[in-house]
């Protein structure tokens, strides 16, 4: 157990963060699973809109500081990749 006032302040910060952050990292994952889950399906026009989610959400959470820009646009520009794939092979 804590013996300092600012290490106590420090345990009720991580706990908060800790929270946010799981809660965050699992968005991140409906998101892409989404995405996926809809290109498997052969359902086009709910995979470019599971995209326009994903696009939008991920760079929100760049705003707030859970990802790294680079991370990011590393995850949307794969997820367009993909999604272009299967665009033509539906076309």
């Amino acid at each position: 157990m804590a013996n300092h006032k600012s290490a106590e302040k420090r345990i009720r910060q991580t706990l908060k963060r800790t929270e946010r952050n799981r809660y965050y990292r699992t968005r991140i994952k409906n998101i892409v699973r989404a995405l996926r889950e809809a290109i498997e399906a052969n359902d086009l026009p709910k995979a470019q809109e599971c995209f326009k989610v994903a696009n939008k959400d991920l760079h929100k959470f760049v705003s707030k500081g859970i990802l790294s820009k680079n991370s990011a646009a590393r995850k949307v520009s794969r997820l367009n990749a993909t999604l272009k794939k299967f665009a033509i092979k539906a076309a």
